[in-house]
């Protein structure tokens, strides 16, 4: 571009033959000295090799040559001062472009290179060409490079060294080069034409900021370079970077026209760095909800500290989105567990807090918690070294008393624990590439609706997600990948876990996990388990298997439906109740474990799919509906299909109500059960009292707690084998198991029924 034309910017000076009134022999600045009328200065105006010329006697150590007007600067021009000079007679001197710098004041800009390369004259009557390049960018070729602050320039030249010589010096030319240094001005605007330096030491703050306001609907070019910004950023315009920024890691820097993560290695070329700085940028802009990652592969070298990135925020609560990347764990000591041991106390009364911790400042929230009498996945919530108290995120099932836990700290990619409260954030498209190094996700203590969908986390050293508070409130997570690093490990020497929660209304759809020793965990209450596919077989004959999802509240109001459970059991517990043995309450009740393919190989033939394992006395089921699944299992039959864990205690199978067992198949399968059970009898032998067997079909040993129907299904006859039309009375819970029921006529009598036996009362 050539501003002399497109802007109208007046750029050369007026030749000698227009008078010498006008050229200075200072600095060309208002009043002072010109060469007008000087002893040791005429013009020319016929020359062999100029048309017209200035001859100059040097009589000053530099003799000095500046036009009087001011040649206009402007951010992003490149002007080229061009003087023809030859030597007459004399002393030979040296040459070079010099300028003055003015700023919007009129006054002197201190501090810049005012001078051009200098030009030896060697031989008299030999013209020689010198020129120096002026513009506000520190660029390649540029010889005074002066930022934004000088607005004009009183142009021209100097001599140097010996005196006594004549020079005639052509019309000084200034020639507009700003298309050598941008191809096209319009489309784009660099930050060195603003002043930027790009040494890596220099605060190029400003002229970032100068170059964003003058750019209006233009691209910002960051050319190459190092570029310190001692503050933050906020680009408003699209920004192209061919250099790199280095900035403070509590600064915001923010691409709000091209806000994606290429853009941000562009700019830090460290992906990490360049992630950690586009998250903190996405909390703090309202210009955009989601970091598109571009399917980039992003190494982490060390677990992030989510809120440590955005140091200015403790909550956030509106909805943020990551999507398309892939985290690739590289590193050893920094992902490696940080375990504590410290003697605590625990009472009932305040269920949820450790007192009197020895060493607790050395203990760190988010900690797995375990000891005697601690059930799965309870982690350290908060603490408070001042009081010596831990917060847990669950209660403790039998640890009254003072006793030594271990506090093992697991290290995540992302660890969104030191939020307070993190609500409506969503992971989309994403992979965590643990590489058996580190675990994936730390959820903040409090906050609502996080969700992870259509996703991987692959290969975790610990923990898939954990949390280690309520921040998995209404917690989603859909479709995504979990895969083991345990694959060639038996099923109980296992120790990953997929995730864990704490808090209510969960929801697990469509997701497939591959032999964890768990898939979920879970701790609260109105959770939907839908479509997934947990796997957790090995290759060991008659094995053992673990628990899949494990439900962690006798009252759990679960649905757990249309799952592909796979070599692994659902396991019932109230491993977090304080106090576990029942004094009131519902109990176990409101779970509902409806139409899932359950299948198993290769187990030992005393393996469930489903266990209740009460931690307490007196228990029974308060509320279950199992209907519609397929049991079955392969080499080899099992027992059952229920099972009551009696590690603690026993079901009260006296008790129970709302137990619905029904519409299921069972292949491979011994005893399947029914609850209601239709059993028959046939009565070959004249009596008054039958007994009728149940075979153990009631679910996990449950009792004859009622009789829905007695069909008669053989004709009743006497001894004498005349037909009777008889009712008969029923007693209950007979045998000593109480599964039994006995049927009780007027006479002796022959024949057969169909009873229709409930473990529930009526």
């Amino acid at each position: 571009m050539n501003k002399a034309i497109t802007e109208g910017l007046l750029l050369m000076p007026p030749a000698f033959s227009a008078g010498l009134n006008v050229w200075s022999s200072e600095d060309g600045t208002p009043g002072s000295e010109t060469y007008d009328g000087a002893v040791n200065a005429a013009y020319v105006p016929a020359d062999a090799d100029f048309a017209g010329c200035l001859e100059l006697l040097k009589n000053q150590a530099t003799q000095r040559l500046r036009y009087m007007g001011q040649t206009p600067l402007q951010p992003g021009c490149y002007l080229q001062i061009k003087a023809r000079v030859k030597a007459m007679s004399g002393a030979l001197p040296n040459v070079r472009i010099a300028a003055w710098a003015g700023d919007g004041t009129e006054s002197h800009v201190p501090g810049l290179v005012e001078v051009g390369p200098t030009v030896a004259l060697t031989s008299y009557g030999e013209v020689v060409e010198v020129t120096a390049i002026i513009g506000s960018g520190n660029r390649g070729g540029v010889d005074m490079a002066w930022g934004t602050t000088p607005i004009y320039a009183h142009i021209g030249l100097d001599l140097t060294g010996a005196t006594g010589g004549v020079v005639r010096i052509d019309d000084i030319e200034v020639v507009d080069l700003t298309s050598a240094f941008h191809r096209d001005m319009m489309a784009m605007v660099d930050v060195r034409d603003y002043g930027a330096v790009g040494d890596g030491t220099t605060d190029d703050t400003a002229a970032f900021e100068a170059a964003n306001a003058a750019a209006n609907g233009r691209t910002v070019l960051v050319s190459a370079g190092t570029y310190l910004l001692s503050g933050g950023m906020v680009f408003t315009e699209r920004v192209r970077f061919e250099g790199t920024v280095t900035m403070p890691r509590e600064a915001i820097f923010s691409l709000t026209k091209n806000f994606d993560l290429p853009a941000y290695i562009d700019a830090f070329g460290n992906e990490q760095l360049a992630f950690e700085k586009a998250f903190q940028s996405l909390l703090n802009s309202a210009e955009h909800e989601s970091l598109d990652c571009g399917g980039r592969k992003i190494t982490i070298t060390e677990p992030m500290d989510m809120q440590a990135l955005v140091p200015n925020r403790d909550s956030y609560a509106q909805r943020r989105n990551i999507i398309n990347a892939q985290f690739y764990v590289s590193g050893d000591s920094a992902w490696e567990d940080d375990v504590a041991t410290s003697s605590g106390t625990y009472s009932t009364s305040n269920a949820r807090v450790l007192t009197n911790v020895t060493n607790v400042a050395n203990v760190q929230v988010g900690s797995l918690v375990t000891g005697n009498g601690v059930g799965r996945e309870v982690y350290v919530k908060s603490k408070n070294n001042a009081t010596q108290e831990i917060e847990l995120s669950a209660p403790l099932y039998d640890a009254v008393g003072t006793q030594t836990y271990t506090f093992t700290r697991f290290k995540y990619i992302m660890d969104f624990s030191g939020f307070s409260k993190l609500q409506r954030f969503s992971l989309s498209h994403v992979e965590l590439l643990c590489n058996s190094k580190a675990s994936g996700i730390l959820l903040p203590p409090a906050g609502v609706i996080f969700h992870v969908r259509d996703s991987w986390i692959t290969r975790p050293k610990d923990r898939g997600i954990t949390s280690h508070g309520e921040g998995c409130q209404g917690m989603l997570i859909d479709r995504c990948q979990f895969l083991t690093d345990e694959a060639d490990e038996r099923a109980q020497d296992r120790s990953t876990i997929v995730l864990n929660t704490n808090a209510n209304d969960v929801k697990l759809r469509n997701n497939r996990a591959t032999q964890f020793r768990h898939f979920a965990v879970l701790g609260g209450s109105n959770n939907m388990v839908i479509g997934n596919h947990f796997f957790q077989g090995d290759s060991e004959p008659d094995g053992v298997r673990t628990a899949g999802i494990v439900v962690c509240s006798g009252y759990c109001s679960t649905t757990i439906a249309d799952n592909y459970v796979d070599n692994c059991s659902i396991e019932w517990t109230n491993e977090r109740d304080a106090t576990p043995d029942f004094s009131s309450g519902f109990s176990f009740a409101a779970l509902s474990i409806d139409n899932n393919v359950f299948l198993s190989g290769d187990v030992a033939s005393w393996f469930g799919y489903l266990v209740v394992k009460p931690y307490g006395a007196g228990h029974f089921i308060g509320g279950l509906s199992v209907t519609g699944n397929k049991f079955r299992s392969v080499d080899g039959a099992i027992d059952r299909v229920d099972r009551v864990d009696e590690s603690f205690a026993s079901l009260d199978m006296s008790k129970g109500k709302n137990i619905l067992v029904d519409g299921n198949t069972f292949h491979q399968i011994t005893t399947p059960i029914y609850n209601p059970l239709m059993v028959t009898h046939d009565q070959n032998s004249a009596a008054s009292s039958w007994t009728v067997q149940t075979g153990g079909q009631l679910p996990f040993g449950g009792q004859a707690r009622s009789v829905q129907s007695v069909v008669t299904t053989d004709r009743l006859r006497t001894s004498a084998n005349q037909t009777r039309w008889a009712v008969p009375y029923v007693d209950l819970q007979q045998g000593s198991n109480g599964d039994q029921i006995r049927l009780n006529w007027q006479e002796p009598l022959t024949g057969g029924v169909a009873v229709k036996v409930s473990m529930t009362a009526v």
